[in-house]
């Protein structure tokens, strides 16, 4: 398989390099988000690919540079940059302790107006039909249809970090401070986003390019199903099997010393992170095409 930032510029020749700007590291952090937008572009229709780019080349913000990858987190810089009303649309926090997926996301509030206009008290599982019925519609307004794309692209890979559909009282992990040999830590959450993607290959396009190869014809057509809900389930269900095994206590206390992860538990969150960036890279492309190509065919 080619180079992935050279087989998106022959693509779309406007697009630009690897995003160098800092964003504030949520999840998947920056090289997570762009693995999964690599990933997906190699099983997105030439349709959708079209459609992408046009919609891409109308786009004039400049938080991140224009390419697909790095559009791929913009929704984080735009958080960062003072849109904290958008925060509660990252992640679903269904409590360890009640997994209830209509509470944690607020009843699924009702939609009225464009998707980008709130409300803010939402969640990830609500927002992404709402962003991908936007971008589905070529009547949507061209500036409402660039937000829908940026929306859906980040959305559906935060969707697949095991954090962002879990809470143990502990902000989705953000309170559990965790060692990492000698002086440094870090949280739970950062862990999760940052370190373990780091750990499998700090180079996204490296590391999109290895798991590209691990993705057989039988995965990515049991992982193109399910809806938003169903992956959130799944991503919960990863949460308690793995993240949360280990010896943290529900809440936030600012004096907590930091957790030494038990034997055996770093490999097996880098296994459940490589596969749920394999899957968000599929499911993203499956969600594209189907809102961007009329016949919903899958390449």
């Amino acid at each position: 398989m080619n180079i992935r930032i050279g087989s998106l510029s022959l693509a779309a020749s406007v697009m630009l390099g690897l995003a160098t700007t800092s964003t504030q590291a949520l999840a998947w952090g920056r090289e997570g988000h762009q693995v999964v937008a690599a990933l997906a572009w190699d099983y997105l229709t030439p349709e959708a690919r079209n459609t992408i780019n046009l919609i891409l080349r109308q786009d004039k913000d400049t938080l991140t540079p224009p390419d697909f990858m790095s559009r791929s987190t913009w929704a984080d810089a735009w958080r960062a940059a003072g849109h904290k009303e958008t925060g509660e649309w990252h992640f679903v926090d269904i409590e360890l302790d009640h997994p209830d997926l209509a509470q944690a996301c607020y009843n699924f509030p009702t939609q009225d107006g464009p998707a980008s206009k709130g409300p803010a008290k939402d969640c990830i599982v609500n927002k992404i039909p709402q962003f991908e019925k936007e971008l589905a519609d070529p009547k949507t307004p061209p500036a409402e249809r660039i937000l829908a794309l940026k929306y859906v692209v980040h959305f559906v890979g935060d969707l697949h970090q095991p954090l962002h559909a879990s809470d143990n009282h502990d902000k989705g992990g953000n309170c559990v401070r965790v060692a990492l040999g000698g002086p440094r830590t870090t949280n739970l959450h950062s862990y999760w986003d940052t370190a373990l993607v780091s750990e499998l290959d700090p180079d996204p396009n490296s590391l999109a390019n290895k798991l590209f190869t691990q993705i057989t014809y039988d995965d990515k057509q049991k992982w193109q199903q399910g809806t938003p809900a169903d992956w959130a389930q799944e991503s919960f269900s990863f949460a308690q099997k793995y993240a949360y095994q280990l010896d943290s206590q529900p809440g936030c206390s600012q004096d907590s010393a930091p957790i030494t992860l038990p034997p055996g538990y770093d490999a097996a969150a880098q296994t459940v992170v490589r596969e749920q960036l394999m899957k968000a890279g599929v499911r993203l492309a499956y969600v594209l095409n189907t809102a961007l190509t009329p016949s919903s065919a899958q390449p």
